[in-house]
């Protein structure tokens, strides 16, 4: 795996478990994202925020296990605790997480390939034990040119980054088969975890575009199903959205009386976490 670590080997989160846990209890594992957009020139900030409602798909380098996602897979060589989504390139998401990031993107050409590191946050409210997760931090995007062939194996500065930046909080924890592991092969199990009729949305015509303006009606249509892994519209309009988390809060509110908030943060120049119980 092409990628570049920290100096200090990043230890495993204190929280994941009970996160899974949770997590594990919910009918569907929604949660809110959030996310700035660019203000309109003039305005008195910069930035506004976003929120939606996304499905987590597991943790980067954890691909869940699906009977019926044929796609090939890696090994369990690496884990995380690198919160997942996947998403459209056609919606805001990848364009805000470019945009705020530190290379300031502006136009939608910039955003068509593997980077990001934006700030979010993401919010789950998991009813069934009465625990509201909290993750702060940056999201990186991944898209086709994560790994290239050929005249197009040269990297782009995007996917330096996310290969950098999110390799660097991945745990290796078996040696045997590292040098193996491609992210290309992660990208594509995911897009192979979601059902025919969720593929089919990334030929669905342009999000959020007036139905009155012309779209290319030859190769997207609505309430499609897409059962080829490499379907090229589909695959050129599919991410994976890795969120890298500086901040993990947890509030039980299950008993009123003892009610605690769990605030853990992650030092990058030691690779651990500190933890803190507060009142909620």
């Amino acid at each position: 795996m092409a990628t570049t670590s920290s100096n200090q080997s990043p230890q495993p989160a204190p929280w994941k478990k009970e996160f899974n846990e949770h997590i594990s209890k919910m009918p569907s594992p929604e949660f809110v994202f959030s996310s700035l957009h660019p203000a309109p020139k003039g305005g008195p900030t910069p930035y506004l925020p976003r929120a939606r409602f996304c499905i987590f798909r597991g943790f980067w380098a954890e691909l869940p296990e699906n009977k019926h996602n044929e796609a090939p897979k890696n090994e369990r060589v690496y884990e995380s605790e690198l919160p997942t989504f996947t998403s459209d390139v056609r919606m805001n998401k990848p364009f805000e997480l470019f945009a705020s990031s530190s290379g300031h993107a502006n136009d939608m050409k910039q955003v068509q390939g593997s980077g990001g590191g934006g700030p979010c946050e993401a919010v789950w409210w998991v009813k069934e034990v009465m625990v509201q997760w909290r993750i702060k931090g940056e999201a990186f995007v991944v898209g086709n040119d994560i790994e290239g062939e050929g005249e197009q194996s040269k990297e782009s500065s995007g996917v330096r980054t996310v290969k950098s930046e999110v390799g660097a909080r991945m745990h290796v924890v078996k040696e045997d088969g590292k040098d193996d592991w491609s992210w290309k092969t992660e990208l594509t199990g995911h897009f192979g975890n979601m059902s025919p009729g969720l593929r089919g949305s990334f030929v669905a015509p342009p999000p959020g575009q007036r139905v009155d303006k012309p779209y290319d009606d030859k190769n997207l249509k609505l309430g499609e199903k897409v059962e080829d892994l490499h379907a090229p519209v589909a695959r050129e309009n599919f991410r994976v959205v890795i969120i890298r988390p500086e901040e993990v809060e947890s509030v039980d509110l299950s008993d009123p009386s003892k009610s605690r908030r769990q605030v853990y943060k992650y030092d990058s120049q030691s690779g651990e976490w500190s933890h803190e119980e507060c009142w909620p």
